[in-house]
């Protein structure tokens, strides 16, 4: 069972069950039926934090992603931690959705480029 922890700390209203929803989807569609996942919607300040301390770059962004297990083979009774998605509202705007599944695919080891566009338009 795939278990989300949801937060909202960007000031905007988000629809989290949408959100949940949208996560399993993608989850399922890589053949990820287990683990733990964050997702938190933070305001632009708290990105543009997060990326200058992260990735040295002192500016707002869309979504960040935090990953930790990804698809490593685990021992049997360790539970999953796939990681944190984070999304700034005020900059993805009503169309949250696509960010959030290329900040899934990278907790799932993606990198950027044509096989991480192609996943995404099909798990969209």
């Amino acid at each position: 069972m795939i278990r989300i922890e949801l937060e909202n700390r960007s000031g905007l209203p988000v629809d989290e069950d949408a959100a949940a929803a949208l996560s399993r989807h993608v989850l399922a569609g890589e053949g990820i039926e287990d683990g733990d996942l964050g997702i938190a919607f933070a305001a632009p300040d708290e990105m543009r934090a997060l990326k200058a301390q992260h990735l040295g770059l002192d500016e707002p962004t869309d979504v960040l992603s935090f990953p930790l297990d990804g698809r490593d083979l685990l021992p049997e009774e360790v539970p999953r931690q796939l990681g944190d998605v984070v999304l700034c509202p005020q900059v993805v705007g009503e169309d949250w959705q696509g960010p959030l599944v290329h900040g899934l695919l990278h907790l799932l080891g993606y990198d950027h480029g044509r096989d991480m566009e192609r996943r995404e338009s099909e798990l969209l």
